[in-house]
Formats: structure tokens, sequence, C-alpha cells
């Protein structure tokens, strides 16, 4: 069932190069394809190093939004990378916030540089788990890999959140964005990466 909230706040996050950017616009755009209001903001880490990277969204029927989504006030939160998932929903989490996230981590260079230690997959899960009324995990980066194309991640994860119909979006409403942003000889890959994100969750 779609999250009725109005304004809705939606935060997508992960880490610098995995198409947050671009995913948030998609978003953004539908909905006002669709005669709603929406506006972004973007926070930038070390974006081009992979640093953290997360985009707020705000949808409304009646009016335009601030961009800067109030701490604790996220209604659903799309995570590209698992560890900075369990950050938004730290942050702007509440017992009442949906979280859908990638499960394929994202090694931060403290962690390559034996600094720091990544927390267990399964222990991230349980962290998101404990602090939202519901979430969805999938490897969204290998079914991108089985369609030989990584940078297609983000079009998997946003069929994921299709699947579970917490949008007012459809599959054409998507479809139509990706006809705006990308040449014609790359939409069927990543309206198979739609298909397979969304039946990841079914």
């Amino acid at each position: 069932m779609a999250i009725s909230a109005d304004p809705l706040n939606l935060i997508i996050c992960g880490v610098g190069g995995q198409g947050n950017i671009l995913l948030s616009g998609m978003v953004g755009s539908a909905y006002i394809r669709k005669g709603g209001f929406a506006t972004i903001g973007e926070t930038f880490g070390a974006a081009q190093r992979g640093g953290a990277v997360f985009s707020s969204v705000r949808v409304s029927e009646k009016r335009e939004y601030g961009p800067l989504m109030p701490e604790g006030k996220a209604h659903l939160i799309i995570g590209l990378e698992p560890l900075e998932a369990l950050r938004m929903v730290q942050k702007y989490g509440n017992p009442e916030t949906v979280c859908i996230s990638n499960t394929y981590p994202v090694v931060p260079a403290g962690v390559s540089a034996n600094r720091d230690k990544y927390p267990d997959i399964d222990e991230l899960k349980e962290g998101i788990g404990n602090l939202t009324k519901q979430c969805w995990f999938l490897d969204a980066t290998a079914i991108a890999l089985e369609l030989g194309a990584p940078i297609a991640m983000n079009i998997v994860m946003i069929g994921a959140v299709l699947g579970t119909e917490q949008l007012t979006l459809t599959p054409d409403d998507i479809k139509a964005q990706l006809q705006e942003s990308l040449p014609p000889d790359r939409l069927e890959l990543n309206y198979e990466a739609l298909s397979r994100g969304m039946k990841a969750v079914a």
C-alpha cells in the first residue's frame, strides 16, 4: 500500500558513483509529470571518491515544500548501499519509516586501509529492521551484474521500490523518465533492470 503522507518525505542514499542523483531526479520529475510538486535537496560527501551522498525528495499534491527534510521525518528510505541506509535510518527514520536497501557493500577507504571495520551485513540488516516499520533487502548490484550493466543497479532499486508498492508511481511513470534520460539503445536494458527489481521483492 502506497504511503499516503503529504508531503511524502523520501531519502535516496548511497555513495558517489551509484546513480543517486539520477534516481532522485527521475522520481521527482515523475511526480511533477503527474501534476504534483517535488523538491529535491542533495548532500554530497566526497562524492567523486566514493563518499556518502544522499538526496531528500519531498513530494506533495498541494504545494512546494522546502528541500531540507527534518530529522526523524522520513517516510521512505531507499539505500543504494547498506551502511549508508542504516546511517540515514538512524538520522531521518522513525518507527513508521519504511526502508528498501541494496545489500551489496561499497567498502570505504578507511576499511580498505585497515583503519576501520565494515559491519557484517546481517548486523546492518538487523539494525535497519529494528529501527523501521518494514524493510526489504535485495542484492541489486548482483542483479545489475547479471545484466552486464553494474551501472543499472539504481534502476534495479527503483524497480524494487515499485514492487513494494510504497510509492504512487507505476512502471510506465519510470519508463517515461528513462526515455527522457537515456539514449534509445540503452532503454531495453534499463526496462529489464526495472522488471528484475520488481520481481526481486515480489
